[in-house]
């Protein structure tokens, strides 16, 4: 069985094995489990996906105003399409959750942080392609 955090509303879906987290939907607010692409959550969001997800959760880390930041955002968009339901993709606007950034050491941007249980099991900073960001995320935890 699998937990999964809605980035919506931020409450915790079980899913049973066998069925397709692609076509899942929250049982609270509705809304689709996994978008087209990576959702975009504020710090505390974040704090409760990893809390409670069973799934990896690759995080990146970013800001409007960063150009390296807007040149990987197609790319970790389109890393999400190849790999989500196995791991969510999500994205945290460094600038409106400076509380996060600051408490996790973020010192660069884009900054991508890969949870497991919990846990940070990698980091990396600075732009990627898809098939990079991939790449590294499989090597720090294979799914």
């Amino acid at each position: 069985m699998e937990h999964i955090v809605c980035a919506q509303c931020g409450a915790t879906n079980r899913l049973p094995d066998g069925r397709d987290a692609l076509a899942g939907k929250c049982g609270s607010c509705g809304q689709p489990l996994f978008g087209d692409g990576p959702a975009e959550v504020t710090g505390q969001n974040l704090n409760r996906q990893i809390k409670r997800s069973s799934l990896p959760i690759l995080v990146d880390v970013w800001a409007p105003w960063c150009g390296p930041c807007r040149i990987m955002g197609p790319q970790f968009e389109a890393a999400a399409k190849q790999a989500q339901p196995e791991m969510r993709f999500l994205k945290l606007n460094s600038d409106q959750n400076q509380e996060f950034s600051s408490r996790n050491g973020i010192r660069g941007i884009p900054t991508m942080i890969l949870f497991d249980k919990g846990m940070e099991v990698g980091r990396v900073s600075g732009a990627m392609s898809s098939t990079d960001i991939l790449a590294w995320a499989r090597a720090q935890f294979p799914v």
